[in-house]
C-alpha cells in the first residue's frame, strides 16, 4: 500500500463508519462474548473461547487497516472533473465490447470502494488502468484472464455517489 491512494468522498465516509461499528459495536460484543467463554474455565481446550481471540484478532487487524487507509486517503472530488470526456479517477465508463457487440460500463473508484457487483472496479485494476486517459470513441485493448479484449469508450460521466 502506497503513502497516498485516491478515494471519493462516500468511500472515506463508508471507512469510516466501518470502523465507529467495528469500535462501537463489534469490539465491546467480542469482549463479551471472550469473557463468557472463559468463565467456562480451562481455556487450553476451550473452543469457544479460540474462535472469540481469532474474530478478536480479525476486528482489531481490521480497524489498524482501515485507520492505516484513511491516513492515506486522498479524496477526490469527482463532481469537479463533470464534462471531462477522458477517463479519470472517479468516472463512470460505457464501453462497447467490440467482439460481441454489447455494452458494459464501470466506475473507476479506490480499492476500499471496489464492488463488482455495482460493477465499481478498482482504479489498480488491470481494466481501469487500460481505460484511465483514454477518451470517448478511443478504441482500447483490455488484457484479461480470457485474453486481450477490444473496448470502444461510447461515453464517461461524473457523478457524486452518495
Amino acid at each position: 500500500m502506497s503513502d497516498r491512494f485516491p478515494t471519493t468522498a462516500a468511500g472515506l465516509r463508508k471507512m469510516q463508519e466501518e470502523i465507529k461499528h467495528l469500535e462501537n459495536i463489534e469490539r465491546p460484543k467480542i469482549s463479551q462474548e471472550i469473557g463468557i467463554a472463559r468463565a467456562h474455565g480451562d481455556l487450553r481446550e476451550n473452543a469457544e473461547y479460540h474462535a472469540a481471540k481469532e474474530k478478536q484478532g480479525y476486528i482489531e487487524g481490521r480497524i489498524l487497516t482501515l485507520n492505516a487507509w484513511i491516513g492515506g486517503a486522498e479524496v477526490i472530488d469527482v463532481v469537479a472533473f463533470k464534462g471531462q470526456k477522458k477517463v479519470l479517477f472517479g468516472a463512470s465508463v460505457e464501453l462497447l465490447d467490440l467482439e460481441n457487440e454489447k455494452k458494459v460500463g464501470y466506475r473507476i473508484v479506490g480499492e476500499f470502494e471496489a464492488d463488482l457487483k455495482k460493477r465499481w472496479i478498482s482504479v489498480n485494476s488491470p481494466v481501469a488502468r487500460g481505460l484511465i486517459g483514454k477518451l470517448v470513441g478511443d478504441v482500447v485493448t483490455i488484457l484479461s484472464p480470457g485474453g486481450a479484449r477490444e473496448y470502444e469508450v461510447l461515453s464517461v460521466d461524473f457523478e457524486d455517489v452518495a
